[in-house]
């Protein structure tokens, strides 16, 4: 994916001006696309803190789930290494792909989400590029949906203080995923900012809490690894 994004940005190379001044100029004066100054600016925060959580999942809690697995013996370290989730997903994949649209014109067409990108794609690799865009989007999904049975599952597990009732989770699950190939993507944007909105709020307050000893220990590795 990175490799096709490249290359599609290098064969509109000449785009690459007129796209950043777009980003800058609908940043700084979003009541041009949404009109009127204070909503507009609300709209603008609103859909940036959405999609930034959506992309990198920073601040709800649920990477730490998979970073607790891991078999180390400095907590400051394995943080450190989860925080490079967060540089990939957002700097450089959502960086390409926003790239991507740009440089092709997508962005003001009609289509949304996948199609816009997938549009953007087949307008320089044609066929080749939908089918790679396709087999991407698939396993970024399907890793996905892996990550999220998992984090689902040890939430289940702790809150039941038991596995005997994984299998009604591993039902509930799998029903929802298959709900969600049949709402449209405005419904599951929706879904999913008000269910992340939910695990962020308790897990901020947390954060919050637990700063001191985060400052404490961090000092005390940086120290100890001088």
């Amino acid at each position: 994916y990175i490799v096709l994004s490249v290359t599609l940005i290098i064969c509109n190379i000449t785009e690459i001006p007129a796209a950043i001044v777009t980003v800058v100029k609908a940043a700084f004066n979003p009541s041009a696309v949404t009109g009127g100054v204070v909503g507009s600016m609300i709209v603008a925060m609103q859909k940036g803190v959405a999609r930034g959580i959506f992309s990198n999942e920073a601040g709800l809690g649920s990477a730490p789930i998979a970073a607790a697995a891991a078999q180390t013996k400095e907590p400051v370290r394995q943080g450190l290494v989860s925080m490079t989730g967060t540089f990939i997903d957002t700097i450089i994949i959502c960086t390409l792909t926003g790239l991507a649209i740009l440089v092709t014109g997508q962005w003001s067409g009609s289509l949304e989400g996948a199609p816009m990108t997938q549009a953007a794609f087949s307008s320089v690799f044609g066929t080749f590029g939908e089918i790679a865009l396709t087999l991407s989007l698939v396993l970024f999904a399907f890793t996905t949906i892996l990550g999220w049975s998992y984090y689902g599952e040890r939430c289940f597990e702790f809150i039941f203080k038991s596995t005997k009732f994984l299998p009604l989770y591993r039902l509930i699950f799998v029903v929802m995923v298959a709900l969600g190939g049949y709402l449209t993507l405005d419904v599951v944007w929706k879904i999913a900012d008000i269910v992340n909105g939910l695990m962020a709020l308790p897990n901020l307050i947390a954060l919050l809490v637990l700063s001191p000893i985060i400052i404490k220990e961090t000092k005390s590795y940086f120290e100890r690894h001088k």
